[in-house]
């Protein structure tokens, strides 16, 4: 997964899936944040004792790449393995028109030939603390919707420096289930990888799209990086280890990573919008994206070189996405979410204790009506989907950089906070290639795409 050049993205939670593997594979129920396992149901399901020190061995044996994906300390002279699509965003900067390590792989010999990955910066758990009462405190009942947006900024903004004056780790104030709960993440970060090994990439997907996304595939899907602390090996306590003898039928099995989301809070409103606004927005992007970029790639081989990891990405969003369309299009699974959330609703109506609860989901209707109302403008300006351009991104960020950095900590919009600085300027500065004419036909594109959502005589679209 390859992260919007036009928008930074803030820590996320690290999660633990839990599966059991038999002849039909089975999914067990959940994920589970690292400070809130499920302990009761895996001794009495499994008879599995989870303990801290358990818990605390795979958490900071686990990787989050920044430019998107999961990743494992596999030795104590921090090796790291991921998935190969996660690697391909390191391997599509280090080509040129003479090596295309993305297609062919890259193997170094000894560490003196392991390759500097230019701006990948990998993250590592090390606390959790809870801090949703200083958060909600920061919000007082008689503000107004945007005075207490900004208190809780301010706040977390506050929490996050200190942490960081303090501890020197990356720290990111995570918001969890809608605001229900604020936790502070402190991560040690690693800017200093260096690629050890890629396959090429025809071994790694074997399969294809078929398999990728609907079957599993028997292919060689990884990629090994190393990172270093003063110009050697970092020397670490955790990392997991490898088992020669693999799985066994019925076996208990973890898997620990950066978190996709399963949208379970989503009310009947907000997923109606997902179902008639989302996602039919975001493929109709991603189809013109997919035959933009393929036109391109097709021209020469040095154009499909430099379009081929934007290419792959674009291309795995549109499967994920048609996936979830097709599941919110089924008229079941709406019946039942509905059928469930009138069920809850009249349990919360007879329940006195839960009296300031009986209105929340006609405020998250009317919530969702505003957000329907503003999605396409945000989408196209803010998120950058009218301006698909690595410069653009990096102008607008420079710009906002001269605005925000003069005020305050707790008044800067939050990617700009102190704490998060030093990750935005590695990436900000990278010198990542950037081609001149790729650039010129996505940013083209976009803006067309642009004028065609804004309409012609849109202010925006019309000015000289």
């Amino acid at each position: 997964m390859k992260m919007n050049p036009t928008r930074w993205l803030p820590g996320t939670a690290l999660i633990i899936f839990m599966a059991t593997f038999s002849p039909s594979l089975q999914a067990d129920e959940g994920m589970w944040l690292f400070n809130h396992p499920p302990r009761k149901q895996l001794k009495e399901k499994y008879g599995f004792d989870v303990t801290e020190t358990w818990l605390d061995h795979v958490q900071k044996s686990s990787v989050r790449f920044n430019s998107g994906g999961s990743g494992s300390f596999v030795s104590e002279d921090g090796l790291v393995i991921s998935n190969h699509h996660v690697g391909a965003d390191a391997l599509q900067k280090f080509g040129d028109k003479n090596k295309n390590y993305l297609r062919d792989g890259f193997y170094a010999r000894s560490q003196e030939e392991e390759k500097r990955c230019l701006d990948l910066e990998l993250n590592v758990l090390v606390s959790i603390e809870d801090v949703t009462t200083r958060v909600n405190a920061a919000v007082k009942p008689e503000m107004a919707v945007e005075q207490a947006f900004l208190a809780r900024r301010a706040v977390m903004a506050e929490i996050e420096k200190e942490s960081f004056d303090k501890t020197g780790l990356r720290s990111d104030v995570v918001t969890l289930y809608q605001g229900g709960q604020y936790h502070l993440y402190r991560f040690k970060k690693y800017t200093d990888v260096r690629l050890v090994f890629a396959p090429e990439q025809q071994i790694a997907f074997y399969g294809g799209d078929p398999d990728n996304f609907e079957y599993p595939r028997f292919d060689l899907d990884i990629c090994l990086f190393r990172v270093y602390e003063d110009d050697q090996p970092a020397k670490l306590q955790h990392y997991l280890k490898w088992s020669e003898a693999g799985v066994s039928e019925n076996e208990l099995v973890f898997v620990s990573g950066h978190p996709g989301r399963t949208s379970r809070l989503f009310t009947v409103a907000e997923l109606e919008y997902v179902r008639d606004q989302r996602l039919p927005y975001a493929l109709e992007r991603l189809h013109g994206l997919e035959v933009l970029l393929a036109s391109y790639s097709a021209r020469s081989d040095e154009n499909a070189r430099r379009a081929k990891e934007d290419l792959f990405s674009v291309q795995n969003s549109r499967k994920a996405y048609i996936g979830e369309l097709a599941g919110v299009l089924d008229p079941k699974l709406m019946e039942q979410k509905q059928a469930a959330e009138k069920k809850l609703r009249d349990a919360v109506a007879v329940n006195p204790e839960l009296k300031d609860a009986v209105g929340a989901w006609d405020k998250v209707a009317e919530a969702q009506k505003i957000i329907a109302e503003n999605a396409r403008r945000y989408n196209l300006l803010e998120v950058g989907h009218g301006f698909y351009s690595d410069l653009f991104g990096i102008a607008r960020t420079l710009l906002r950089a001269a605005d925000e950095k003069p005020k305050p900590n707790p008044e800067r919009l939050r990617e700009f906070g102190e704490a998060g600085l030093a990750s935005l300027e590695f990436q900000l500065f990278s010198e990542k290639p950037i081609y001149d004419d790729l650039e010129q036909l996505t940013l083209a594109d976009s803006l067309t795409f642009l004028a065609g959502k804004l309409g012609y005589t849109n202010p925006l679209v019309s000015r000289d």
